[in-house]
């Protein structure tokens, strides 16, 4: 998917904020605020894109998004419930209404058997409290498992802005 493609899919996910009158936060770590980035292309998107966190390490999961340690120690940075967490986080230090959390390995290092190069967590979270999340397998090298990665957090929060009403 092209910068201009990942451009127009934000802008879909710019329109259904503002037509709801809400706003967006972003919590990611692998695409080091590729998705930020995507969204505030957009001209206008301060009125519906709040704030981003890039949380690179565990140290800023916890300071910034208050990832608690145990979930990290039970289940790596890399996993739905980190991903939660980031999201939970996200919406509830800024005035967003939806957050969206992305944390995965891109590589070309870092991968193990149980968790291999191009595991991707996400999660999408709610201010009233609902919080969904699912882990893909993407191919290809760290710049594709990156743009697929903001590719489905985008698609993702769509869909579930459309679904929602």
């Amino acid at each position: 998917m092209s910068q201009a493609e990942l451009e127009t899919l934000a802008a879909q996910v710019g329109e259904a904020l503002l037509a709801r009158g809400e706003m967006l936060a972003t919590a990611e770590s692998c695409t080091g605020g590729w998705v930020a980035q995507c969204l505030t292309a957009i001209a206008g998107s301060s009125a519906w894109f709040e704030r981003g966190f890039v949380t690179y390490s565990n140290h800023a999961k916890m300071d910034m998004l208050d990832v608690p340690k145990m979930v990290l120690e039970k289940h790596g940075a890399v996993s739905e419930p980190t991903a939660r967490a980031m999201a939970q986080g996200a919406v509830s230090h800024s005035r967003a209404h939806w957050s969206l959390a992305i944390t995965g390995i891109a590589g070309p290092t870092g991968g193990s058997r149980e968790k291999p190069v191009g595991l991707v967590c996400f999660a999408w979270a709610r201010l009233d409290g609902g919080c969904q999340a699912e882990s893909l397998q993407f191919p290809g090298d760290r710049q594709a498992v990156r743009e697929a990665s903001v590719a489905h957090a985008l698609r993702g929060l769509l869909e579930r802005l459309l679904i929602s009403g």
